[in-house]
């Protein structure tokens, strides 16, 4: 296999606030595979960054790194100033401050819509529920399914329930939201619904780490554009020049597979 060099210039003009700095992250899991080969991002406050790869490059791996879903070996990770260490408390404290939107939807099937975004808010910040509501009824209507909330998730859609599982994150008030590939469980007609409160997200200046290979989408709202293959950064550029002028072989290769 071709080794790729591990270490990315940064190419973000971004001169805002870090707010996950992951270094030197590596890896393995338990049968030995070496899953993450020292790989080190900056996301900056009110940027979106689109992770793209082929299948078990790493990404979805590396981005479950961020809220201790994926626990790793060596290296370091900051989020919002906070290191992400085998602290329980510390990993509490991020898991408060970071939103995660999965590929499947994970709602509780025996709970409303409304029932499920409030749950978190509820439980983990302490909300009263008269507050949770408001609130929960605010982020419904900000995705679109206001209409939805006395429902559950088996009377949805699969769009509908992932702009659930949207406002379900958003309540929580994160100040990062993780996307791990949050359309590709979804029918071809029900993309673009998540793909729009994507948008909307990113234009109201959350910051946003995406595994997608929804290229409109990365050209459209990225800040900037990664590849990972073989558990490392083989490129990282704007999506202008990651799509129209790519420097690396395999960034090139996986090009020609998607475009």
């Amino acid at each position: 296999m071709t080794q790729f060099q591990t270490e990315t210039v940064p190419v973000s003009n971004n001169t805002g606030e870090p707010v996950i700095v992951a270094t030197d992250v590596e890896k393995w899991y338990d049968n030995g595979f070496h899953v993450l080969k020292g790989v080190s991002m900056t996301v900056y406050k009110g940027e979106v960054l689109v992770v793209m790869g082929p299948s078990g490059s790493g990404k979805s791996t590396f981005i479950r790194t961020f809220n201790a879903l994926e626990p790793y070996q060596k290296g370091s990770i900051e989020v919002d100033g906070i290191e992400l260490a085998h602290d329980l408390k510390n990993i509490e404290a991020i898991r408060r401050e970071v939103g995660m939107v999965f590929q499947q939807f994970n709602l509780f099937p025996h709970l409303t819509v409304l029932q499920n975004v409030t749950l978190a808010p509820i439980w983990v910040r302490h909300w009263p529920k008269a507050k949770a509501q408001e609130v929960a009824m605010q982020l419904l209507e900000r995705v679109g399914i206001l209409e939805q909330a006395q429902k559950f998730p088996g009377q949805l859609s699969g769009g509908q329930q992932q702009r659930v599982a949207i406002a379900r994150s958003l309540a929580m008030q994160p100040k990062v939201m993780l996307f791990d590939e949050p359309t590709s469980a979804l029918d071809p007609e029900m993309v673009r619904e998540v793909l729009d409160v994507m948008r909307t997200l990113a234009t109201e200046g959350m910051t946003m780490v995406c595994v997608t290979h929804e290229v409109g989408f990365a050209r459209e709202v990225a800040a900037r554009v990664v590849l990972m293959d073989g558990g490392v950064l083989v490129e990282e550029n704007t999506p202008e020049a990651f799509f129209n002028d790519p420097q690396e072989d395999r960034t090139k290769k996986f090009l020609s597979q998607i475009l």
